[in-house]
């Protein structure tokens, strides 16, 4: 059963339904956390490597030059998973930044939110933008720091070049992981879920890097708008 829900994912990729389905899962997880869009980047990956790889066989056996169509594929699955990641990102950012009261009231209840308002508005002034990076990879990190940078009220020129940079970093790395691992182990569930394990490891990595982040002392300093 798997590997014919893979062979119909890997017919999807030359078609722009594929597309859709991966921005929108990764535009709407920054406010749903649980959706799964790097599995679903992963798993497209995966399809087309498998796609390109049985067209490479194809190629061999009837002599011709074969088309290669899951190659180009990659490109546009990664440019439309980071775009849809940008997009997301700055949803969250100006929906904390217009809340007023009401949302800073909900941040201040939450210590995970407040804790990372605070970090992230000293971190963006100091030039740590990589904590933007960091968090796109942690679990629910992307949502943590996209609405802490709204609510904390930081100017977008501080929070939008490296939430760029995060959704180009994560949408690249996610789509070799699926390539490479579609190519080694071939397009299966085995090589997909070795490909999301992989994926995973580097989110807890981030995680851990996040938490020995060292905490703002003194006072936050006020954004721009």
């Amino acid at each position: 059963m798997g590997e014919a829900v893979l062979e119909d994912l890997g017919s999807l990729t030359a078609a722009p339904c594929i597309y859709v389905i991966v921005a929108l899962s990764v535009l709407l997880d920054v406010f749903l956390p649980v959706l799964p869009s790097g599995f679903l980047v992963i798993a497209a990956a995966t399809a087309a490597a498998g796609a390109g790889a049985a067209d490479a066989v194809e190629a061999a056996a009837t002599g011709t030059a074969g088309s290669a169509a899951g190659v180009p594929d990659l490109l546009v699955l990664a440019l439309c998973a980071a775009t849809a990641s940008v997009l997301g990102d700055l949803a969250a950012y100006r929906l904390a930044r217009r809340g007023g009261e009401r949302f800073d009231r909900a941040i201040a209840r939450s210590r995970r939110l407040s804790s990372a308002q605070a970090r992230l508005g000293t971190a963006l002034v100091r030039g740590g933008g990589p904590l933007v990076l960091l968090a796109r990879f942690a679990p629910a990190g992307r949502s943590v720091v996209s609405l802490g940078a709204g609510a904390a009220h930081r100017a977008v020129r501080e929070f939008l070049p490296w939430s760029a940079l995060a959704g180009l970093v994560w949408a690249g790395y996610s789509v070799s992981l699926g390539y490479l691992g579609g190519q080694w182990l071939g397009a299966s569930w085995f090589g997909a879920a070795v490909s999301v394990l992989a994926l995973l490891a580097a989110g807890s990595a981030a995680a851990y890097a996040l938490r020995r982040h060292p905490r703002p002392s003194g006072p936050r300093p006020d954004g721009a708008a």
